[in-house]
């Protein structure tokens, strides 16, 4: 099929003077009261919706239409849809049109899947509406101008607002909203959430929608600075020189005056340094060391830990009076493993960001499958992680794609971790289905020998030997079989080994009971024949 690039989107002016695209969007859904909602939503931006109840009608509205469709909504949902080779189109559909997919939180890895065909973005549902137009308008800008003339991100020392920080997630959108409404009060704040997750840029984006925008943002890391020091730098030393330095210090607070101080990692303050910001806080005065009278200060607190409080309350780590004082509006940032909508976003904003630094001539691009890979993968130090590892990527990339040998590090993890879920599965699973994933694991091993095999009897000029009874992925030339006829094989396997119990079938392939008949039918299999099975 001849792929060819949608034209633009219809801008026209409203009376506001504004812009409006007039963009068409293909939703394809089969919950018809989600069709109605999303419909509704969509046209109230407007543009023009095209709904279908079902892939086979969505592909039909497409070829009908596809000079026209700007955008394709698709639901992922149901496993025996998303198992029926449907994915693949999507990455079809994708060269012509942005796609995006929802998908429910127990089917995450069918969005990888369509992430790793080339989808542009991925909802988890319940997703809103108002979070769906927003996937529709970043896949329109990405559709209009490709990947060039979308605005690069802040600078690292640029001034933060809420609309840098990326929240395609339900989670990270919630933590957002939070901070919008803080914002607009004077009380102090507590972000928790684990290490690298954001919660500094979340602080900064607090401040700079505050009435203290104009004034100074401080900041302090408990866990940065040594016990002896961390007196006279957050209170400040009039009476006394602070150790290695030739004159008095202001100290943070000072500093903060008429602004907002942040204090990092709240949890490592010692328990005398407890008492002093105890009385910061019920008095709105500072002590400096050495000094002979307190000193006012109007500072806003913003304060982050990536403890549970409430344990180091328990454990006689932290003051109780002093907790109940600073955690008055808590907001918690999710981990990053946690809202994986967020990864290719954010993924997106840091190649544009160091491209931009690093003076290339137009910004990288990621190749689909890197991107799935990215988003697939855990994170354990969260945002903070991902944006070093794109930051390595692009300073050693060689060509203007990034692959997933740009990212070493997680590639071999990935690859590690995979090998080990399939083992733990096998160690966990009863009887039945542990049988399944030994045989799964064993005609893995015997496939990666047959690849070898090949290989040395094509080097010897020999015709390849293939023992029976294995799915294999490729053909004998080396390249990967089609999908359909990998599935007919994998469906004859599976009524043959279920001794052809229907139900069993369809449930450890996936797929509904009437799916697994239609196929039967594609493929002319006679269920009741067990001899055909292993044709």
């Amino acid at each position: 099929m001849t792929l060819r690039v949608h034209d633009a989107p219809d801008e026209t002016q409203n009376d506001s003077g504004s812009h409006t695209l007039n963009a068409h969007i293909l939703v394809i859904d089969e919950d018809p009261a989600q069709r109605r909602a999303l419909k509704a939503g969509i046209e109230a931006q407007g543009h023009v919706v095209h709904i279908a109840e079902s892939d086979h009608e969505g592909l039909n509205i497409f070829r009908r239409h596809r000079d026209e469709i700007n955008a394709i909504l698709v639901d992922l949902s149901d496993p025996s849809r998303a198992g029926a080779g449907f994915i693949n189109t999507l990455g079809d559909l994708h060269h012509i049109a942005p796609v995006i997919v929802q998908t429910a939180e127990g089917a995450m890895q069918y969005a990888i899947e369509a992430m790793r065909v080339g989808a542009f973005e991925f909802l988890v549902k319940p997703s809103s509406t108002e979070r769906v137009v927003g996937a529709i308008e970043s896949a329109l800008k990405v559709g209009r101008y490709g990947s060039e003339g979308r605005p690069v991100r802040r600078a690292r020392s640029g001034a933060v607002g809420f609309n840098d920080i990326i929240a395609a997630s339900a989670a990270m959108s919630r933590a957002v909203e939070l901070g919008r409404r803080a914002s607009q009060s004077m009380i102090p704040i507590m972000l928790e959430g684990e290490a690298g997750v954001g919660k500094e840029m979340l602080a900064r984006a607090i401040h700079g929608a505050s009435e203290r925008s104009g004034r100074t943002f401080a900041s302090f890391n408990c866990a940065a600075v040594p016990h002896g020091l961390m007196e006279a730098q957050l209170f400040g030393s009039e009476g006394a020189l602070l150790p290695g330095s030739g004159e008095r210090h202001a100290g943070k607070f000072a500093e903060a005056d008429g602004g907002t101080l942040f204090i990092e990692e709240i949890s490592e303050l010692p328990q005398h340094l407890q008492v002093k910001l105890l009385g910061a806080v019920q008095s709105g005065e500072i002590e400096p060391s050495g000094g002979r009278k307190p000193r006012k200060v109007n500072v806003r607190l913003i304060l982050a830990t990536n403890k549970d409080l409430i344990e180091e309350v328990k454990s006689g780590r932290f003051r109780e009076d002093l907790y109940y004082r600073l955690n008055v509006f808590p907001i918690t940032i999710p981990a990053l493993r946690r809202r994986r909508e967020d990864i290719p976003h954010l993924v997106r904003a840091f190649i544009e960001r160091f491209s931009s630094e690093q003076r290339l001539a137009k910004p990288l691009s990621i190749d689909a499958a890197t991107l799935a890979m990215l988003t697939s993968f855990d994170w354990p130090g969260n945002v903070r992680q991902l944006e070093n590892a794109v930051f390595r990527a692009v300073v050693l990339s060689d060509g203007g794609v990034l692959i997933e040998s740009s990212f070493p590090q997680v590639l071999a993890q990935v690859s590690e971790g995979r090998e080990g879920v399939l083992a733990a599965a096998i160690q966990r699973a009863p009887l039945d289905e542990r049988t399944v994933a030994a045989a799964v694991a064993s005609a893995q091993a015997v496939a990666e020998e047959i690849v070898a095999r090949r290989s040395e009897a094509a080097a010897d000029g020999l015709a390849p030997v293939q023992p029976d009874n294995v799915i294999v992925s490729t053909d004998e030339a080396g390249n990967v079989r089609k999908l359909a006829d990998v599935e007919e094989e994998l469906i004859r396997f599976a009524l043959k080994f279920y001794r052809g119990q229907m139900s069993q079938v369809a449930r450890k392939l996936g797929i509904g009971r009437s799916t697994l008949y239609r196929k039967l039918k594609d493929y002319g299999i006679d269920p009741d024949d067990p001899q055909k099975h292993a044709a």
